[in-house]
């Protein structure tokens, strides 16, 4: 089995090129590597946001979506999804749908550590209570997307990059229609 901490690198055209440790890849010159974003909803249509650890090495404290991680090399993304759910919120996933398939950003953290990823997104469901990893997350809240999205909208610097773009194009995130009498 591949080592854990490995991750999947890629060229200009999100094909595989090797495999690096995690360990070093992640610095102010981070080649581009295959990642995924997950975005957890529950029944009642809310979004499970959770607040980065302030152990992260990269956008410690900040808001973010439910989860994110790597595949390992040769795992698929649902699988690493999965994975990924359970050891950083001990959760089970009820359905997962891709959401972006071609998500792609790079960012560069006030500590200088770059982020650069093919990301694909995905929606959860889920029918349980989250149970985080603290070395993973500071806070979690179920949220109403719309509101999360007034909130990313006027405070932008509290959320993580990603975060910030992905909701820019999910739908989910998109205010309601104004009604009009």
């Amino acid at each position: 089995m591949p080592d854990i901490d490995e991750v999947v690198l890629l060229d200009e055209h999100a094909r595989q090129i090797g495999v690096a440790a995690k360990s070093s890849v992640h610095s102010g010159e981070t080649p581009l590597h295959l990642a995924f974003s997950c975005h957890v909803q529950r029944a009642d249509g809310r979004v499970l946001v959770t607040r980065r650890s302030l152990q992260k090495a990269t956008w410690p404290g900040v808001w973010t979506n439910s989860f994110c991680g790597h595949p390992r090399p040769g795992e698929s993304l649902p699988d690493a999804v999965a994975r990924h759910a359970v050891r950083e919120l001990g959760l089970r996933l009820d359905s997962l749908t891709l959401a972006l398939e071609d998500f792609r950003y790079r960012a560069r953290d006030a500590s200088g550590i770059v982020e650069n990823e093919i990301c694909p997104v995905f929606f959860a469901r889920v029918d349980t209570e989250p149970e985080p990893d603290p070395a993973e997350v500071a806070e979690l809240r179920w949220a109403d997307p719309r509101d999360l999205a007034l909130s990313v909208a006027a405070t932008p610097w509290a959320f993580s990059p990603w975060f910030v773009l992905q909701a820019a194009e999910l739908p989910l995130y998109r205010p309601a229609p104004a009604v009009r009498p």
